[in-house]
């Protein structure tokens, strides 16, 4: 009885409750990037090919350890004198998180192509600055309790951050119909008022950070200036502004290639994917080429670059050799392309098939997510009883094949029965492949560089998926539904084969 009122006490300790509070701040943002704002675009007659482009205003979340050891050490003017180190920079990101809430309430995407690349800019911007107060979020987690408390922390942060995601989603979808909007009949007032609100909510967020205190000073072990930091800063934006200016300048060559290949494929979609893909390509390229002659010319410490991330990277391929290095590698960047892909277009085609946003909200957001919830428990269990190995397999073969359910929704159409049938499987799998594949990466690290190393991989484990993601309109709009759900599965497939080979590395 003793045991069981102690662990109570720990649940509502402070620290503890803290952090259900911040995991609610950074669980609100993410949907109102995805799904959310795809039935917005969607109600507004945006074409799907173009909705789906809008998931790639998360990329932010994959590359956010790019920046993380300037928002680890960068002071902030006046803020951080006052509220300290970690709590400065999530009260900055926490309003910039706001503000760009707010620019996408303003914008009509119906009122033509200007108003959709400013919806694309606050997107963006919702994305970076979402992604910059998750780092600050796991960093205060980190240093605000000991060791022992870490998993209390961690657990409370993720019930906080399901039911932010619970508020953007499940709650947007019933305030957006509460307000009058559907998709025979689209308010833009209506979707206005729902982000608008949604900004509102996020002050739950400012609040906890003026309340609570800030964690005490860790020493650095690092030898760099704020200046060193500084100018990495400076090479950050420089490649940013290289991939931008490459995407952007690259237009002209899409308007020349475009009648090209359509001609040669006789597929107008197929050939604006290729195209899609090379000025992608190019676009990094260009990022990496960048960076590269931007270090030569000593713009940025060397032995900063070195320490921070070639260092740990260099350590993985040492510990585990090039050939299965790589072969990891595949499994992280690919493990979770199948239900990604997948999870682009899920809201829209829900509103295809004739569900009401209140019928989705209710059955996809809300019955989903305890479903989602339900399955990384059962992963967790299982991988306990069974092994890694077997739970991270079956995940990936559960993800691939109950992928095919939608297809029956498909051809059923509006069955509020089928909907929960398909539902339940998809989400219980996905949470159960989920909890296996978070361990996996967890075993993967070293503790001297858990930190970047996590980061690189949590950031690969989305990258391609997401990339991938952004054409998923385009494939609906070229193939059709049922013919696209096929698709996901058979990429799914492949990784069943990785994960075999990764065995011996797993258990």
């Amino acid at each position: 009885m003793g045991a069981m009122l102690e662990s109570v006490k720990l649940f509502v300790h402070p620290r503890v409750m803290t952090m259900l509070f911040l995991g609610f701040s950074a669980g609100v943002p993410i949907l109102l990037i995805f799904s959310t704002l795809g039935l917005w675009l969607n109600e507004a007659g945006v074409a799907k090919s173009s909705i789906t482009f809008f998931s790639w205003a998360a990329l932010g979340y994959s590359f956010k350890f790019v920046w993380a050891p300037l928002v680890d050490r960068l002071p902030l003017p006046i803020l951080t004198r006052v509220l300290g180190r970690r709590r400065a920079w999530m009260f900055i990101s926490q309003l910039a998180i706001i503000a760009s809430i707010v620019l996408m309430s303003s914008v009509d995407p119906q009122a033509g192509i200007e108003s959709l690349e400013l919806m694309a800019i606050g997107a963006v911007l919702l994305g970076f600055s979402s992604a910059t107060q998750d780092i600050v979020i796991d960093a205060y987690r980190i240093e605000s309790a000991e060791k022992e408390m870490q998993s209390m922390l961690s657990a409370t942060y993720i019930a906080g951050y399901r039911i932010g995601m619970l508020v953007a989603g499940a709650g947007g979808l019933f305030l957006a119909s509460y307000f009058g909007s559907t998709k025979e009949l689209y308010s833009v007032s209506a979707w206005s008022t729902t982000y608008l609100l949604m900004a509102l909510v996020m002050v739950v967020g400012l609040i906890t950070t003026l309340v609570i205190k800030e964690p005490q000073a860790i020493s650095s072990k690092s030898n760099y200036s704020t200046l060193d930091y500084a100018r990495f800063f400076g090479l950050f934006l420089a490649i940013v502004a290289a991939f931008i200016a490459t995407f952007v300048y690259s237009s002209d060559l899409v308007k020349t290639l475009k009648p090209i290949l359509t001609d040669a494929f006789s597929n107008k979609h197929l050939s604006g994917f290729i195209i899609g893909t090379l000025r992608m390509m190019l676009a990094i390229a260009s990022a990496y080429v960048a960076a590269r002659i931007l270090i030569m010319l000593d713009v940025v410490n060397r032995s900063m670059v070195n320490d921070t991330y070639i260092d740990p990277v260099k350590d993985f391929f040492t510990r585990y050799g090039l050939r299965v290095a790589i072969l990891l590698l595949a499994v992280i960047g690919l493990y979770r392309v199948s239900d990604i892909v997948l999870g682009v277009v899920a809201n829209i085609f829900y509103q295809d098939m004739g569900f009401t946003k209140v019928e989705i909200a209710t059955v996809s957001k809300t019955f989903g997510l305890f479903m989602t919830i339900a399955g990384g428990f059962l992963g967790g269990v299982m991988a306990i009883r069974f092994g890694v190995f077997r739970v991270l397999f079956l995940g990936a073969l559960l993800s691939a094949l109950t992928n095919l359910l939608f297809i029956v929704l498909a051809n059923v159409g509006h069955d509020i029965t089928w909907l929960y049938i398909t539902i339940t499987m998809d989400n219980l799998s996905a949470g159960l492949a989920g909890a296996a594949f978070i361990a996996f990466l967890s075993s993967l690290t070293n503790i001297k560089f858990t930190a970047v190393q996590y980061a690189v991989f949590s950031s690969l484990m989305t990258l391609l998926p997401k990339i991938f993601g952004g054409y998923s309109g385009t494939l609906v709009e070229t193939f059709g539904y049922a013919e696209f759900f096929i698709i996901t599965t058979l990429i799914g497939l492949p990784i069943l084969y990785l994960v075999y080979k990764v065995k011996p590395y797993i258990d």
